[in-house]
């Protein structure tokens, strides 16, 4: 027998050598593991039982209940039996609340009538973190309105942002395409005014631009604040939506 095909016989027996200590290794380990569940079983030790098992559900629900939104949906995960505590609409409408409290605007959407809460609050997540801005969002809400800075003089001479008086100036959006002012808003002056929302696409759907435009002003584009509220502007104007959490049926698309 050659020199070579010596060592490598040598070398193949080590190899199946380890793979079966290995087995033997893992075998071991799942007998142990085995053991100690059935002993944990019959003595009944409560730490490493599953806590649903030896609370309840009624006890798992309100430790569920001083946890974050985050952990309480990790723990959707554990089980089927964990899953049904943890989804339910009495642990999520405090989550909602919660989550609600201090935003400028409650998505309708989240609102809808027969809604699961938990699916209602992973709705206003994703609403609150939307940039595009629908008509219904426009009309929805009234907005709060100032010139900038690169406005001409005159104009801000009559905005009481600049002036420091109140009330400031607002503007109101409707479903037929038409904006409105206040009867007693002196640099409305009654003229005639429409709006349009302008989207543009790249692929897979991503957006490319999204901007509000009136009659003929430079586009304004659109931005989000941590509150939800919107804000939209460009060079001479900005619009900031008026919060309105309490109004019925939330606010927005469906």
């Amino acid at each position: 027998m050659a020199q070579s095909d010596f060592l490598d016989g040598g070398a193949r027996w080590k190899t199946r050598k380890k793979k079966k200590k290995k087995k033997k290794k893992k075998k071991k380990r799942e007998t142990v593991s085995d053991e100690r569940g059935q002993q944990n079983r019959r003595t009944g030790n409560p730490i490493l039982q599953d806590p649903f098992e030896v609370l309840g559900s009624d006890l798992l629900m309100i430790i569920l209940s001083y946890l974050d939104a985050r952990s309480v949906a990790l723990s959707l995960l554990v089980s089927r039996s964990w899953y049904a505590v943890a989804s339910s609409d009495r642990l999520w409408s405090s989550k909602c609340l919660e989550l609600w409290l201090g935003k400028a605007h409650i998505p309708r959407l989240a609102q809808s009538r027969g809604l699961p809460k938990l699916a209602a609050y992973s709705l206003s997540i994703m609403d609150g973190k939307r940039t595009r801005i629908m008509r219904e969002d426009l009309c929805d809400h009234a907005w709060q309105f100032h010139f900038n800075k690169e406005a001409p003089v005159y104009w801000r001479d009559l905005d009481p942002y600049w002036q420091g008086s109140h009330p400031l100036m607002r503007r109101y959006f409707h479903p037929d395409g038409s904006q409105t002012a206040d009867p007693d808003d002196r640099v409305w002056g009654g003229h005639e005014s429409c709006f349009s929302t302008v989207t543009s696409f790249v692929g897979d759907g991503e957006i490319r631009e999204h901007y509000v435009r009136i009659n003929r002003w430079p586009r304004m584009f659109v931005s989000r604040n941590e509150d939800w509220s919107w804000r939209m502007s460009n060079h001479f104007t900005s619009y900031s939506s008026i919060a309105d959490p309490d109004k019925a049926g939330g606010t927005g698309p469906l």
